[in-house]
């Protein structure tokens, strides 16, 4: 049977964050004022040009690092593709990824490549966090503000795309969405005393939400009708135009919550399937006290970005979905 290695002294007191609670990143210290953040992501294809799908999963990698609070240092490519795959092709995925890295003001230190007869791309990240001022999924205290940095929707639209079904102009906006970095939310979060943190991808948001819940004990409640929607999101939605993982992630939260997840029945249909639709490349979602709300509004717009207020959160380990 395997077991899980025993630690030292020294590295269980240095890891701040690792196996012991689920999180977005690892965060190992290695100085009083310094911590490594350390993550890995990569996924087959969401678009079918090669720059944007290597930009896009570089930029959803990214992702966990600011999620901790971090910036990011520099990353290693992971990547597989079929053995006679257009090298042209695999030259622009790289070329995608390395853009987005050198946005963020990190670099590409080299990577490692397999065949596979599925292409794959993404990112071991590795970035860099103060040790005291570390986002945690568990960091939720009751009476913050919830704030969310990204609109949702790039899960329904991608497969509406892969239907060619997708509304005019949406998955233009989708694709623009899932390019944009949150290094602007990570520095907002934590420069207005954010302690609880996470990034919308997979589970879609009422997924990551309930992890934060879980990690903290504390409760939240989002009002649906201040959430952002991408555009022709919720005509997507409307039409059925469903990722895989929109009703698995369902069935998972009903089964992990119970009686915890409240879905409001007068939530609209397509929007209630849009809280657990899966994201690719999300926002930040994040909380901080009351009298901090507007400081984060007012930095997003100083920075040239949006973010909006989308809930509170409770004293009740709960996930509420309200009108």
């Amino acid at each position: 049977m395997l077991r899980r290695p025993t630690l030292s002294a020294d590295v269980a007191r240095n890891l701040l964050v690792g196996l012991g609670r689920a999180d977005d990143a690892a965060v190992y210290r290695i100085a009083d004022d310094l911590a490594i953040v350390e993550t890995v992501d990569f996924f087959p294809p969401v678009v079918d040009d090669p720059w944007t799908w290597g930009a896009v999963a570089a930029v959803n990698a990214m992702s966990d690092v600011y999620a901790m609070g971090g910036e990011v240092l520099f990353a290693l490519a992971v990547a597989g593709f079929p053995r006679d795959f257009d090298k042209k092709i695999i030259a622009e995925v790289f070329r995608g990824g390395a853009d987005k890295v050198a946005e963020a003001g990190g670099v590409i230190a080299g990577g490692h490549t397999v065949v596979d007869a599925e292409p794959k791309y993404g990112l071991c990240v590795t970035g860099r966090v103060h040790p005291d001022r570390v986002l945690v999924k568990g960091g939720l205290r009751p009476g913050d503000r919830l704030f969310l940095s990204k609109p949702l929707g790039t899960g329904v639209i991608t497969t509406a795309a892969k239907n060619d079904a997708a509304p005019a102009g949406a998955l233009e906006a989708a694709v623009a969405s899932m390019l944009r970095l949150n290094r602007v939310a990570a520095r907002i979060a934590s420069a207005c005393g954010a302690a609880g943190a996470t990034d919308i991808t997979g589970f879609g948001l009422l997924g990551h939400a309930a992890e934060m819940v879980e990690a903290s004990g504390a409760g939240l409640a989002i009002d649906t009708g201040r959430l952002p929607l991408l555009p022709g999101a919720r005509e997507a939605a409307e039409a059925g135009q469903w990722s895989g993982g929109m009703k698995r992630n369902r069935r998972h939260l009903e089964a992990s919550l119970g009686t915890r997840l409240r879905i409001d029945p007068r939530v609209p249909p397509a929007v209630a399937g849009l809280l657990t639709e899966s994201e690719t490349s999300g926002g930040l979602l994040f909380s901080v006290a009351p009298a901090r709300a507007a400081e984060v509004l007012d930095g997003f717009r100083e920075l040239g970005e949006t973010a909006w207020e989308v809930g509170e959160v409770l004293a009740e380990p709960a996930l509420v979905a309200r009108p």
